[in-house]
C-alpha cells in the first residue's frame, strides 16, 4: 500500500493507455504546430520544447508522489520535444527516417540496459527514487522520440499513408494487449512495447489529422488538432486526478 501511494508513476489501466496516445497525438501535432504553421523551424522549436520539458520535469522530480497534472504534463512534453528532436535529425540533419530511427532505437535500448543493470528489472511500479525515475524519463522521451521517426517511416519510407500507418502501429497494439489477456508473456516486455508504439500511432493519426488532403490526410491543421487533443486530454486529466483523490481516500478500494 506505501508503495501505491508512494509511486511517482500514473496506475498502467485503460485510461492510462488512452491519455497516452491522445498525449502523442498531441506532441505531433503542436511539434508541428511550432516549427511549421508558426515558422520557427525545429532549431527553435527544440529550444521551446526543451526549455518546457526542463521544467515540467523539475516540478516533477521534486514531487514525492505522483500527481496527475504533473506527470502528464512530463508525458506531453516528451511526446512535443521527441516530435522536434526526430525532425530536427532526420530532416535538418539529412539523417533520413530510417537511420534517426536506428540511433534512438539504440539510445532507448542503451538507457532501458542501464535500468535493468542497475535495479534488475524494468518495472514501473513502484518508481520512488530520483535515479530510477530518471530513467524512466530518459526512456520515454527515447521512445516518444523513436515513435515520430518510425511514424514517419512508415509514411515516407514504407510508403503507407498516414491511416494506414495508424492502423499498422494500432494492430501491434491490439497483438500486445491480445498477448496479455490470453498468453503468460513477461507484463513488463509487453508494457514497453506497447508504450514504444502508442507514439507512432499517435504521430501518424496526428498527421492523419492535420496533413493536406492530396497528401492523404483531413487537413484541420495544427492548431485545431492540437486544441481538440488539449480538451480531450484536459477531460480524461480531471477523470484520473479525481480517481486518484478517491484511492487515496478510500486506500482499500
Amino acid at each position: 500500500m506505501k508503495n501505491r501511494m508512494l509511486n511517482k508513476v500514473a496506475e498502467i489501466t485503460a485510461l492510462f493507455w488512452i491519455m497516452k496516445i491522445i498525449a502523442t497525438t498531441l506532441g505531433e501535432t503542436l511539434g508541428d504546430f511550432i516549427a511549421h504553421t508558426l515558422g520557427l523551424g525545429y532549431s527553435v522549436g527544440i529550444l521551446i520544447t526543451l526549455a518546457f520539458f526542463i521544467v515540467v520535469l523539475s516540478i516533477q522530480l521534486f514531487t514525492k508522489a505522483y500527481k496527475p497534472l504533473y506527470f502528464w504534463l512530463v508525458i506531453i512534453a516528451t511526446t512535443t520535444l521527441g516530435t522536434e528532436i526526430s525532425d530536427f535529425m532526420d530532416r535538418s540533419l539529412g539523417m533520413g527516417y530510417t537511420y534517426g530511427s536506428i540511433i534512438l532505437l539504440v539510445g532507448l535500448l542503451g538507457t532501458l540496459s542501464l535500468w535493468r543493470s542497475a535495479y534488475k528489472n524494468l518495472r514501473v511500479h513502484p518508481i520512488i527514487e530520483r535515479k530510477k525515475e530518471l530513467y524512466f524519463w530518459t526512456a520515454v522521451l527515447f521512445s516518444n522520440s523513436l515513435g515520430t521517426a518510425f511514424g514517419d517511416y512508415l509514411g515516407d519510407v514504407a510508403g503507407l499513408s498516414y491511416l494506414q500507418g495508424a492502423m499498422v502501429t494500432g494492430a501491434i497494439i491490439g497483438i500486445v494487449i491480445a498477448l496479455h489477456y490470453l498468453t503468460k508473456l513477461n507484463e513488463v516486455l509487453l508494457f514497453w512495447i506497447a508504450f514504444i508504439f502508442t507514439r507512432p500511432f499517435g504521430a501518424t493519426f496526428g498527421d492523419f489529422l492535420t496533413k493536406p488532403l492530396d497528401k492523404g490526410g483531413l487537413d484541420l491543421g495544427t492548431l485545431q488538432a492540437s486544441i481538440v487533443s488539449v480538451i480531450l486530454i484536459s477531460i480524461l486529466l480531471y477523470i484520473s486526478h479525481r480517481q486518484h483523490n478517491r484511492k487515496n481516500i478510500h486506500p482499500a478500494l
